[in-house]
């Protein structure tokens, strides 16, 4: 759900006060924040426990779960030029690629999201062909390098996506055209539209394979409910294609979900069949609970918690949002490599940075 920014920034006692989606919320000014964003001194404002001196907080407990399972963290991420300079994984929306006229050379690997979800709540449908996107994918494949794989053109289940309409602020052109109804049919049943959205998904998967064989576009699983994503398993397995024999699967229509519950049922459902599942934008709150079965996760949170909380210190804009700095320590701090260079928050490191 997007989120109004700060819009109002008053310093009391060292303290400021934020309004965040029509609430006022105090922001320490101190650098050693939790992986929901917010500092070691007194209470979390997102699990509401005591974060002071001494004191972890549910969000510190899940951070140190999550650097603890290993889990591939890519920083997603709307700033092309990071890929020249940055010596961690990255994903980048094909959205913000398709403008350019010359791309960087990368540095480090990153993965492509093909933007599908923007294209079905802005168009109802996808207004590229198979063989324009991968056209587009074989260029950057070839002008950036170190693509490591590409999401294919895939079809997402959220109901707000099929029927159309507004959720969480944003508003849904809804598929119903790309389904095939008109204005005088009854609407489908869920369960129709979802497994219509899984034949075109699996469909994209095996056209784009069969046009550029050669380039890492990777099978999605798509669907609403567990169920449905074993129904979208057997619509790959009917056509031929055996997941748990790929090196990474994707797993859509997770991203805006709140249940960490309903995540966790698919996601140990198809590790137990040996499936190599990638969370595209999967809550890294809520990560703790089932990294262990997970391959890769992608995450822009760092974008979120640097918008509602004081610059780095030297840093001259209002907050870091599109900061590298700001990004790069966020990663850094709840990926494996952070454990053995990173102090852990509490006690004695109370407000020293985590990436110190």
């Amino acid at each position: 759900m997007p989120e109004s920014a700060p819009t109002s920034l008053t310093l009391i006692h060292e303290v400021s006060l934020v309004e965040r989606d029509g609430q006022l919320q105090t922001v320490c000014p101190c650098s050693g924040f939790y992986l929901c964003g917010h500092c070691v001194h007194d209470v979390c404002f997102d699990c509401d426990e005591c974060a002071g001196p001494g004191c972890v907080c549910a969000c510190m407990r899940e951070e140190r779960a999550v650097r603890a399972q290993g889990v591939r963290i890519y920083l997603t991420t709307h700033m092309v030029n990071w890929l020249a300079t940055s010596e961690i994984p990255l994903m980048v929306n094909r959205g913000r690629l398709a403008p350019r006229k010359s791309f960087p050379r990368a540095r480090s690997a990153w993965v492509l999201d093909s933007g599908g979800f923007t294209m079905l709540q802005r168009n109802g449908r996808w207004t590229l062909s198979a063989a324009e996107y991968a056209a587009e994918v074989r260029q950057y494949a070839e002008a950036i390098g170190r693509m490591e794989w590409a999401a294919p053109q895939d079809w997402m289940c959220e109901p707000w996506v099929i029927y159309g309409g507004t959720h969480q602020r944003l508003h849904y052109h809804g598929t119903r055209a790309a389904r095939g109804l008109t204005d005088d049919d009854p609407e489908q049943d869920l369960d129709t539209a979802v497994t219509l959205h899984q034949q075109y998904t699996v469909a994209n998967f095996l056209e784009l394979r069969s046009i550029a064989p050669d380039l890492p576009f990777i099978p999605v699983l798509q669907g609403w409910e567990l169920r449905h994503y074993l129904d979208c398993a057997q619509i790959y397995a009917d056509a031929g294609v055996d997941l748990a024999a790929a090196p990474v699967v994707g797993l859509g229509s997770v991203c805006r979900r709140q249940a960490t519950a309903e995540i966790r049922e698919i996601v140990e459902a198809f590790a137990a069949r040996g499936v190599r599942l990638h969370g595209f934008g999967v809550k890294i709150k809520g990560l703790a609970a089932y990294a262990r079965h997970l391959t890769s996760v992608d995450s822009m949170a760092w974008s979120k918690d640097a918008r509602y909380s004081p610059p780095l210190a030297g840093h001259s804009h209002k907050n870091c949002a599109n900061c590298p700095d700001w990004a790069f320590r966020w990663h850094a701090r709840i990926t494996d490599a952070a454990a053995a260079r990173a102090p852990q928050l509490g006690g004695d490191e109370r407000g020293r940075s985590a990436c110190a």
